[in-house]
């Protein structure tokens, strides 16, 4: 770890280079560097391949981001997420900007980023809550340039909290085409949450709550990052769970209790989600 003032004739800058322990490259989110940066002069800076990912706060002025070949403005209050893997641009206008960035990356930060791009996430985003982000920054400058002996474990945590808003700004409901459809997706999630033993498909959702089932399908996914049919799944081994603990249900009683019959197929799906059977599951836990 090392802090580096730099002031040339293009930005000035301030920033930590940071090096992670082996135990942090191949277990955690893990920080490669950090910094805020004025502009000095229009300019512009590139990279491509590169294996991290980059977080930055346009704190003020104005600039361009180029990304999968699209040139996006940016403003003061906007945010960027993107890969670094794939070739991107960004530079500075007349309105010299101030930045602040983390690099970061980690053994699952590529299927987190996969993920919020199936949401719907972007590039480029302007926050309601831009405060969060600025704090979180100030965190994580603090704890990589201090000597906590357990410092990659709260750098860690912290970037894990980066994410979480990040994935929090994914899902743009703008984007729908009715706001009473979007309202009927949680009345459907519901509707699932406390129908989960009852037979329950698409045809039967789009004919009860008057909505298009393709409709339904793409959207449901969207807003709660799973599709209707595996979330029912999800509700129903939670609630076998329940009974295989806590009362003396017969496995096949469960599996009816739940919706999922009859026995075979119960203890067959209930071994491909959990791993063992729903008796090895009884006696285990």
């Amino acid at each position: 770890m090392k802090d580096f003032l730099f002031h040339g004739d293009l930005v000035s800058s301030k920033r930590i280079l940071y090096t992670p322990s082996n135990f942090a490259k191949t277990s955690l989110a893990y920080l490669q560097e950090i910094g805020q940066l004025h502009a000095q002069q229009p300019h512009i800076s590139k990279r491509d391949y590169l294996d991290s990912f980059l977080f930055f706060i346009v704190v003020s002025g104005r600039g361009t981001l180029t990304y999968h070949e699209k040139q996006i403005p940016l403003s003061s209050g906007d945010c960027v997420f993107i890969d670094c893997r794939n070739p991107y641009s960004h530079e500075t206008s007349d309105q010299l900007w101030k930045l602040k960035w983390i690099h970061f990356y980690g053994p699952n930060i590529t299927n987190i980023y996969q993920k919020y791009i199936e949401r719907g996430g972007q590039a480029c985003f302007h926050p309601s809550d831009l405060n969060s982000f600025e704090e979180l920054w100030d965190n994580l400058y603090s704890v990589s340039s201090s000597s906590d002996y357990i410092r990659d474990m709260r750098i860690n945590q912290d970037l894990n909290s980066l994410l979480t808003l990040l994935m929090q700004e994914s899902w743009h409901p703008e984007t729908q085409r009715s706001g009473t459809k979007k309202q009927s997706l949680v009345k459907i999630k519901k509707y699932l949450d406390e129908n989960y033993s009852q037979k329950i498909s698409l045809d039967l959702l789009s004919e009860q709550f008057f909505i298009n089932k393709f409709y339904l399908t793409r959207v449901f996914k969207e807003q709660f990052g799973i599709s209707v049919n595996n979330y029912l799944l999800q509700v129903r081994i939670t609630h076998a769970k329940q009974l295989l603990r806590f009362t003396d249900q017969t496995i096949e009683e469960v599996g009816l209790s739940c919706g999922i019959g009859p026995l075979y197929y119960f203890s067959r799906v209930f071994k491909k989600i959990e791993g063992l059977s729903p008796n090895e599951y009884r006696k285990r836990w």
